[in-house]
């Protein structure tokens, strides 16, 4: 911080296993990625290459480079690995990352149908020689999974060796842990909180009202993910309790307004 102001939250310095930030490039430019990784870098913990953009963007591992060499871990969408693996081409994702230096992968089967038993031997078989993270939920919203179904889902994937569970919303935030107004499903993220350690779970919010109710509900120290690149300051001012919306949020007793 640029002053010690009181009553502010702890925020572990990286690498930080809790309070991680995700964020979604969705084409950014090296230039862009540059300034970003350099003057927000401290308060991203994974650049997340969205959907198949890692197909078509151009000086790929210049950009891949540039975060690495900020702290940020950089990877591929869960879109990617489903394209590969719709095509039968499970060999050629795993050579994919590899060379382009890529230490994580996602799991994901958001767009495509994918038995369970099959999502988890993926995690198992990539787990042997990548970090793996995985994400439960479908991006079609005709597709309903129930609660239960979420739980074991997450806790399946966790056991099998995924590091960390990510609750679908897409980038609009209007799917899998919301509703089609963007208004939380708090039946499901209650269950999800109340059964599973939540340090493991990586929530999507990509808009600051989402953002703010797991802030008040989690703490500055919950993890969150598909932030839009130009919101990853004025998230950490969000965590801080330097927004309106957290404004009261971190303050002794005495210094609430009623």
């Amino acid at each position: 911080m640029n002053f010690p102001l009181a009553f502010t939250p702890e925020r572990e310095a990286k690498p930080r296993k809790i309070g991680q930030t995700m964020v979604i490039d969705k084409g950014l430019t090296c230039v862009e990625a540059e300034g970003m990784a350099q003057d927000a870098g401290d308060f991203i913990d994974y650049v997340k290459l969205g959907f198949g953009t890692s197909l078509v963007t151009k000086n790929l591992q210049k950009k891949i480079d540039i975060y690495k060499a900020n702290g940020i871990t950089p990877y591929f969408g869960g879109t990617l690995f489903e394209l590969f693996i719709i095509r039968g081409q499970f060999n050629e994702y795993q050579k994919f990352l590899e060379q382009f230096g890529i230490g994580m992968s996602e799991v994901s089967d958001g767009s495509m149908y994918m038995k369970t038993e099959d999502k988890l031997n993926y995690i198992k078989e990539l787990k042997k020689n990548f970090n793996v993270i995985s994400e439960v939920g479908s991006k079609d919203a005709s597709v309903d999974i129930p609660t239960p179904k979420w739980i074991s889902m997450i806790k399946a994937e966790l056991d099998a060796g995924s590091q960390k569970v990510i609750t679908e919303a897409r980038e609009s935030g209007t799917i899998g842990i919301y509703n089609a107004d963007g208004s939380a499903n708090r039946e499901l993220i209650d269950t999800i909180i109340a059964n599973v350690d939540i340090n493991k779970i990586m929530w999507e919010a990509p808009h600051k009202p989402q953002q703010a109710m797991f802030i008040k509900m989690l703490g500055a120290n919950v993890n969150l993910g598909n932030i839009a690149t130009n919101e990853v300051i004025a998230l950490e001012a969000l965590r801080m309790g330097f927004r309106g919306d957290t404004f009261f949020q971190f303050l002794p007793e005495n210094l609430k307004q009623k």
